[in-house]
């Protein structure tokens, strides 16, 4: 490709981008057209005096969605104003809202007129699905901290969903209530009850209560948001802008106390391999536990689990991993995304605007290192039965607020030793994979000034007793990690913060094991070119520090972010945590946005945010840079767009040789674009294009589309077809000792051109029978494809200076699988071999889940999973035989019936 095309083309997207833009401003005319909105200051003091009485009942209601009771000749709350499709607007339809409870319960009733009641949306969707219809919101913020809270979805068909809300502005899907609803269609349009126990709240307790609460509707048909507690689009705020519940008092809320026995059932099917004992085609397994779920007072949850099923109903989706880092997955199992917000918002609070191309963004703690797979190894040969996780004997959570206004989250776990059995045939042997392992979070958070500050810490500890050589050369026995995490507001109206966090960790073991670790890829400590670090054979711990901190506006139209951070090159927090990129990092980050609220002639609301951002490693070299320009809108017709353009100057990459010198990477640009369909209609349409060229080294484009068919209100099917193709001169392969290289410090880096192509897909289709009964599937075909040529290696560090080898005086040559490369023919250096890297990989991966809540908080599950793949044709793409070589390989089928009852004591 000319130089100048890909310059062409990112300055002409720049343009274009800016230009659209531009052209959205409202003009006057159309502002005036806007003459119902108030004046939004005006508007803004009117809702700080806004509040709800809530009312004592006097005698019983009968939950039916009715509202016939005499409660309800009180007066209810009314006044909504619009978020969409007109900011500040009154709402178009006329909503009710009544508030009640008795001794044990809270009450919300809501009768929700409606002009055209056959235009009521109604999709039935799985508990805390979202699907696209009317809804009705009950937010509510019990401990009146203007920070946190909870939030009850129902929809006119009676499907639900309920979150935790924290940060403010953030929510927690992951939790769930034990509450009940029921709606029913009217002339007049539809009315919900709600009835959420005490119990299932936390908050201290008192003989008279202030809470925040907030009213949302959702008119599907119209796109119209309206909401009690309005909050003006450009503010970054939610909670804090909740209008005040009052009037409970006298009340018994009680002790939550849930028991949740279960058994499950599995059996494993697939092909069986002639003469291994272990592959038979056949396996069979059971299990029974304990979950128990308990109010401690009024303020704390806790969960403990004893012989827990740490199974995931759904499967992980395939991915060619062609990095030296570590997939990240996202966590399926309920006990441990239930409240896991307070862990994972660890050094984002105070902060809501983020933008990270570069910083990895380290996270202290991450729940799938508990019940990992063994990270062991076998020593003898023979045929191996390997365990695919570790087993968890049990685990407790504590989460909730303690004393004054401190969160807390503590999780600890114990894992099992595993052991793998190997069979020669001959005699049986059983050998430790994975040690006994104790595995601990804790964090807390204090808030000052009704959440204008902020301070808390997070400390984490995994423990290995380690009996076998095998491990205490493999594994570190001890590691931790502490660090705090804070923010400030710099004035009363929250435009401005400044919130970051600051820690280190601690990594202790045998000398063979931290060696290790000092190689790894998070470290690269062997990398010949650095002064600042060096490998220590004989250290026996790895320590290093991190921090980030942020100065933000985030009130107002326009944004503003400046960041800097830093990871030492010996900060690790990978035990318990994840981070996927080389520390030794020194981030700087600058951005200024824009956005547009009122309707223009192209979009309803838009946003143009432009910025850099620039990495070093410690010893200032730089191995990062990026100038960016991101625009995102709603067009009129309710379609979304997301555009970014990215300009990345020249660099220094310190991961390219995998612990080697630097190497140069030319500049380059990427590009993306996103575009939605409006969710209103029967089809729904997304789809995303990204571009990235780099001069010499890297074309590579991706294109993701995806179509959404409602047909009925309770079935929907999802169909996402992907296809990419990358052009790689650089992808690493092997590094070889040479010592007569020494322009790169006694070592060849070798890398070939890759060829990859990748189709794939994701459908899934969603059945809903009832809120509570529900038949969801999954499948994902997936192909990469990869071939190799240009085999070559790096002649000199901070160069694109390649040696291509069958150049002369090189040589090259393919036998027998391998190819056999002499770097300078004729000379000295010796020859060396390459294994052929090129590769066809295939899978199918799918899930069916038969879902049924028999009843409120009991569950049934019926799951059949199905794994296939095949390997053939290496570097081979032809999509018609590759797709009839994944249909026609054998499967592994996985059955598993799992049961669930509540018991509430």
């Amino acid at each position: 490709m000319n130089r100048a095309t890909p310059k062409l083309f990112f300055l002409s997207f720049v343009f274009f981008l800016i230009i659209l833009h531009l052209v959205n401003q409202p003009s006057f005319t159309q502002n005036k057209s806007s003459a119902t909105t108030l004046d939004k200051e005006a508007l803004k003091k009117l809702q700080e005096l806004k509040y709800v009485q809530a009312y004592r009942l006097t005698g019983p209601i009968e939950l039916d969605g009715f509202l016939k009771e005499k409660i309800y000749k009180n007066p209810p709350v009314e006044d909504f104003i619009q978020t969409d499709p007109i900011d500040g607007a009154p709402a178009s339809e006329k909503t009710k809202v009544w508030v009640f409870y008795d001794n044990n319960n809270l009450y919300v009733a809501a009768l929700c007129y409606d002009s055209d009641p056959k235009g009521i949306v109604g999709q039935l969707g799985r508990r805390d699905y979202l699907v696209d219809s009317d809804w009705f919101i009950f937010y509510v913020d019990p401990y009146y901290d203007r920070r946190s809270g909870y939030a009850f979805w129902v929809n006119p068909s009676g499907s639900i969903i309920d979150k935790a809300l924290y940060n403010d502005i953030n929510e927690d899907s992951s939790w769930d209530g034990i509450w009940e609803a029921r709606t029913q269609i009217l002339p007049e349009g539809w009315s919900v009850e709600i009835k959420i126990p005490f119990s299932q709240l936390r908050f201290p307790k008192k003989e008279s209560y202030l809470w925040g609460v907030n009213f949302q509707r959702i008119i599907k048909r119209k796109n119209e948001k309206v909401s009690f507690a309005w909050v003006p689009k450009e503010d970054n705020a939610f909670v804090s802008r909740f209008a005040r519940l009052e009037g409970i008092k006298d009340i018994r809320p009680g002790r939550r106390i849930e028991v949740f026995p279960y058994t499950v059932g599995q059996g494993e099917f697939s092909p069986a391999e002639p003469g291994n004992p272990f592959e038979t085609g056949h396996k069979y397994k059971g299990n029974v536990g304990l979950d128990l779920k308990a109010g401690l007072k009024t303020n704390l949850n806790l969960d403990l689990t004893i012989n827990p099923d740490f199974g995931q109903v759904e499967v992980d989706p395939a991915v060619i991993n062609l990095t030296a880092y570590e997939t990240y997955y996202e966590e399926k199992r309920p006990f441990f995304i239930e409240g896991s917000s307070i862990f994972n918002n660890f050094g984002r609070g105070g902060v809501y605007i983020t933008a990270n191309l570069n910083w990895p963004n380290p996270s202290f703690f991450y729940s799938r290192r508990i019940g990992r797979q063994p990270q062991g190894y076998v020593t003898h040969e023979g045929y191996v039965n390997f365990p695919d996780r570790s087993t968890i004997i049990g685990a407790f959570k504590l989460t909730g607020k303690l004393g004054s206004g401190w969160n807390i989250g503590i999780i600890n776990a114990v894992t099992a030793r595993e052991y793998a059995t190997v069979d020669d045939l001959t005699n049986r042997y059983q050998e430790e994979v994975a040690p006994f392992t104790y595995y601990g979070a804790f964090r807390a958070l204090k808030e000052f000034n009704k959440g204008q500050e902020g301070l808390g810490f997070m400390f984490t500890s995994v423990i290995r007793d380690l009996r076998v050589e095998s491990l205490q050369s493999l594994l570190p026995d001890e590691a931790f990690g502490l660090a705090i995490d804070g923010w400030s507001f710099l004035d009363k109206k929250r435009n401005w913060v400044l919130g970051g966090w600051a820690g280190g960790t601690f990594i202790h073991g045998s000398q063979e094991a931290i060696y290790l670790l000092q190689r790894s890829s998070i470290h690269y400590y062997q990398r010949p070119d650095i002064n600042y670090v060096s490998l220590n054979p004989e250290a026996t711990s790895l320590s290093g520090w991190g921090a980030k901190f942020s100065l933000a506006k985030q009130q107002g139209h326009s944004l503003v972010l400046l960041s800097a951070g830093a990871l030492s090159p010996g900060f690790d927090p990978n035990d318990a945590g994840y981070q996927r990129s080389l520390s030794d990092k020194i981030d700087f980050q600058a951005l200024y946005g824009y956005q547009w609220t009122k309707p223009g002639p192209v979009f309803r609301q838009s946003l143009l945010m432009g910025g850099f951002e620039r990495v070093y490693d410690f010893g200032w070299d730089k191995t990062f840079d990026a100038w960016l320009v991101n625009l995102q809108g709603v067009f009129k017709n309710w379609w979304l767009i997301n555009a970014m353009a990215t300009y990345y100057p020249k660099s220094y990459s310190n991961t390219l040789t995998r612990g080697g010198p630097l190497a140069l990477i030319p500049e380059g640009y990427y590009g993306y674009f996103e575009v939605d369909s409006d969710t209103r209609k029967k089809f729904v349409f997304y789809g995303t294009v990204d571009y990235t060229w780099i001069k010499q080294k890297q074309n590579e484009w991706d294109i993701t589309l995806g179509l959404r068919w409602k047909p009925k209100p309770n079935f929907n099917l999802s169909i996402g077809p992907q296809i990419g193709k990358k052009f790689n001169e650089t992808q690493w392969l092997t590094s070889v000792a040479d010592p007569l290289m020494t322009a790169t410090y006694g070592r060849r880096y070798i890398f070939g051109r890759i060829d990859q192509t990748v189709v794939a897909s994701e459908i899934r289709l969603n059945w809903i029978f009832t809120p509570r009964f529900s038949l969801q599937v999954y499948l994902q075909p997936y192909i990469a494809v990869g071939k190799y040529d240009r085999f070559k290696q790096l002649n000199a560090p901070r160069t694109y200076d390649y040696l291509i080898f069958g150049q002369a005086p090189s040589t090259i040559y393919f036998q027998d699988g391998y190819y056999f490369i002499d770097p300078d023919g004729p000379g000295p250096a010796a020859s060396f071999s390459i294994y052929n890297p090129d590769f066809n990989y295939k899978s199918l991966r799918g899930t069916i889940v038969l879902r049924w809540e028999y009843r409120l908080g009991s569950l049934l599950y019926l799951v059949w999973t199905q794994n296939r793949a095949d390997y053939s044709h290496p570097g081979d793409f032809s999509l018609g035989r590759d797709l009839g070589d994944l249909f026609a390989a054998p499967g592994d089928n996985v059955f598993m019936i799992k049961l669930t009852y509540r018991l509430n004591l």
